[in-house]
């Protein structure tokens, strides 16, 4: 069966998750005049977040407790002392200015209007819903998808099968006519061959490893070869 639908993982795919990030820090550090070396903080911030978002799509622990665990391990990692009612401020204003910072990955636009004219697109996204589609719409990425899937609608989080076939159903899709493009090799990649969806993994680093018989770019442009 032909592809008809591709879905798309939005942060770490097709919006630099990293880049905009690290400048809605340096927004919030500076006008919560908070003394730490941007570099030093990100350093312990990245891994540590990485961390949390997989114990969060595991259901170890809640939205909330990511938002808090995630400042207050990287604060403690940086020897900077900070109070619980400043790191939920800021908790607080990293989400508030997060999707002001548009930057996505290169060829995100070119990959899109190649694939818009042959294909019914769609996101599918553990990212928390009240900035999600924030993100698109200042990103100018809204208009390509038809259906966009939180986790938070269904109920459930990437890599549980409820997630995928949610969206199958809501795109009026079927497993053997869709495909799956995501940088989480566990939570998008893995979690859709699961529900039998083919898969492209966008490994944009040199420290993300990919699994065996398994399709992957380095750059989102490389995908035009597959599709």
């Amino acid at each position: 069966m032909k592809i008809k639908h591709v879905f798309f993982d939005l942060d770490h795919t097709l919006w630099d998750f990293e880049k905009n990030s690290a400048l809605t820090f340096e927004k919030i550090f500076i006008e919560n005049n908070i003394d730490v070396k941007i570099d030093d903080f990100l350093e312990v911030y990245v891994p540590l977040n990485l961390k949390y978002w997989k114990l969060y799509r595991n259901e170890k622990v809640s939205k909330e407790e990511l938002r808090y665990a995630r400042l207050k391990k990287s604060f403690d990692a940086v020897n900077y002392t900070v109070s619980d009612d400043v790191i939920e401020q800021l908790a607080t204003a990293y989400i508030d200015n997060l999707s002001e910072f548009n930057h996505l990955f290169e060829g995100a636009f070119e990959l899109l209007d190649y694939l818009k004219e042959k294909y019914t697109l769609h996101i599918i996204t553990n990212g928390f819903e009240e900035v999600q589609n924030k993100k698109m719409v200042n990103s100018k990425l809204y208009h390509y998808f038809d259906q966009i899937i939180t986790s938070e609608s269904v109920g459930v989080k990437k890599p549980n099968p409820k997630v995928f076939n949610f969206a199958l159903k809501s795109a009026n899709a079927r497993k053997d006519n869709s495909m799956m493009i995501g940088d989480s090799l566990e939570a998008d990649i893995q979690g859709a061959l699961d529900v039998g969806l083919e898969a492209i993994h966008c490994v944009f680093d040199d420290m993300t490893s990919t699994g065996k018989n398994i399709v992957s770019v380095k750059k989102l442009l490389e995908i035009k070869q597959y599709l």
